[in-house]
């Protein structure tokens, strides 16, 4: 009996595959479309090439279309992956699509970096990431641009990471450039990284290199979810009972292992936050240093630029416990709403212990003149580049330029001018940023020890201790503090400490 086929001629083993492929396409593939999780993923992507935010578009994605679980944490590192190498990737998309990526349509682009970071940074089978990706192209960007879609992933699937990387960095000769690429940074930040290194005392010259690339890799690997809870307002215990394990760097802090943060109630009350260790501990800094002279005689404590609230959050929190009076001040009158918001647990506290908290919206340049010498410690968090969260906020580092940080020092400068003006003799002024850059950290500083001489640094580094009450290593060779995310686990927080003669 014949089976149908007597006589066929037998195809080619490439032929046979290329076959196979195109009666997997039709036609029931052509028609189908991609899953809910890479959809939101591309949405987000489009919100964040339009001037939005990832932590804050695509929480609001996932919530709305009712995504959770496993498939809000695939939709997750799919986009802060795609969104952080991106440079990387769009080197090798370049290659694989025969031209450059200024020559493909931005939304197309997208697609693909979510596909590439899919075959090449996820562990997604390859044949599974190729044709959801396809799939999507279809959805999202029509018929015509799948084709190219799947010729590009195919390109792509044909080498490992590690194969890709050489053959995009194989022509650059400047070390540091080679490793920006590798690690997609901008070559400025990657610069700034590595003088930051040095001039922060965390390495020497002949060590850089390989801190340097621990700290570029770091930037690209997912951050813990971390917790604070509020003293006062809440206990580690009760974060623990929800799920999270209390933290070994932070007294106050815990990590969320897996879930939604928002789904525990004490950070939906405000009682507890998510808050990176490494702000947790300059805030916990600064309250804990003495304060010597005038100020000891009536404490008051501000938090200069306030908004949004996390570490005013923290700060309000220990002032209550401590029955001191508290001011939150945020030039942004709707960053200033959001620290209202964020204290409505300590607002509601510090009324019942009848303790003054106040959240005032005004320009904190101005503060010094309008108050001076009225706060006993003055937290000053400046607006920074945010070159030290980079794992967190994955558009950041596309988004800045060198020429930014010029602007920001000169504002960082005249907020910590004016937080030595509104405090009073003796009192501390703690200055911070989110950015190890030295132009907007120990030059911010020293330049305002040039210039005036009513007031000194302390040594911070003996206030910074973990959960267990020992001082942590790896601060710096002082007096300042500089924290690292491949060192510490924490945002490159910066730390100085002033006090006020």
């Amino acid at each position: 009996m014949s089976d149908g086929r007597r006589g066929e001629r037998q195809r080619p083993p490439a032929r046979e595959r290329s076959a196979r492929h195109r009666s997997e396409q039709r036609p029931s593939e052509r028609a189908r479309r991609t899953d809910p999780a890479r959809l939101a993923a591309y949405t987000a992507m489009r919100d964040v090439a339009d001037g939005g935010y990832a932590n804050l578009v695509l929480p609001k994605l996932l919530r709305d279309k009712k995504i959770s679980g496993r498939d809000a944490g695939f939709a997750t590192e799919l986009v802060y992956g795609a969104t952080r190498l991106s440079g990387l990737y769009d080197r090798i998309i370049a290659v694989a699509a025969g031209r450059p990526v200024e020559k493909i349509d931005a939304n197309v682009l997208d697609t693909l970096r979510l596909g590439t970071h899919q075959l090449l940074g996820m562990r997604v089978p390859s044949h599974a990431a190729v044709d959801e990706t396809v799939a999507l192209a279809r959805q999202v960007n029509g018929a015509g641009a799948a084709g190219f879609v799947n010729a590009v992933m195919r390109r792509v699937s044909e080498r490992e990471g590690d194969a890709w990387i050489e053959l995009v960095t194989e022509g650059i000769t400047d070390p540091v450039e080679r490793l920006a690429a590798r690690t997609s940074h901008p070559v400025w930040i990657a610069k700034a990284l590595r003088a930051a290194l040095i001039g922060h005392g965390t390495v020497s010259t002949d060590d850089v290199e390989a801190s340097l690339t621990a700290l570029l890799e770091s930037d690209n690997a997912p951050a813990k979810v971390s917790l604070v809870a509020r003293p006062g307002l809440t206990t580690l215990e009760e974060l623990e009972d929800a799920g999270a394990e209390r933290s070994g760097l932070s007294p106050v802090g815990a990590t969320l292992p897996e879930g939604d943060p928002g789904a525990i109630a004490a950070v939906r009350d405000g009682r507890a936050a998510v808050q990176d260790e490494g702000s947790q501990l300059l805030v916990l800094a600064l309250a804990a240093a003495d304060v010597q002279g005038a100020a000891t005689a009536e404490e008051r404590w501000l938090d200069l630029c306030a908004g949004p609230g996390g570490k005013a959050g923290l700060l309000a929190s220990l002032a209550i416990e401590r029955r001191i009076p508290f001011v939150a001040n945020e030039i942004s009158e709707h960053r200033a709403d959001l620290v209202w918001q964020t204290l409505a647990a300590a607002r509601a506290v510090a009324r019942e212990e009848d303790v003054s908290l106040k959240v005032r919206h005004g320009d904190g340049r101005d503060l010094g003149e309008v108050e001076p010498g009225g706060f006993s410690r003055v937290l000053v968090d400046a607006p920074c580049t945010g070159l030290g969260a980079l794992r967190r906020r994955p558009e950041a580092r596309w988004r800045r330029s060198a020429g930014d940080v010029a602007a920001l020092a000169e504002l960082q400068r005249e907020l910590l001018a004016s937080a030595v003006d509104a405090t009073a003799s003796g009192g501390l002024v703690g200055y911070a940023t989110c950015s190890p850059h030295l132009n907007e950290t120990r030059f911010v500083v020293a330049d305002l020890l040039k210039r005036r001489d009513d007031v000194e640094v302390v040594d911070a580094r003996p206030w910074f201790v973990d959960a267990a009450g020992h001082e942590l290593e790896g601060l710096g060779d002082g007096p300042y503090v500089q924290l690292w995310p491949h060192v510490h686990g924490t945002d490159a927080m910066f730390f100085a400490l002033l006090r006020k003669h």
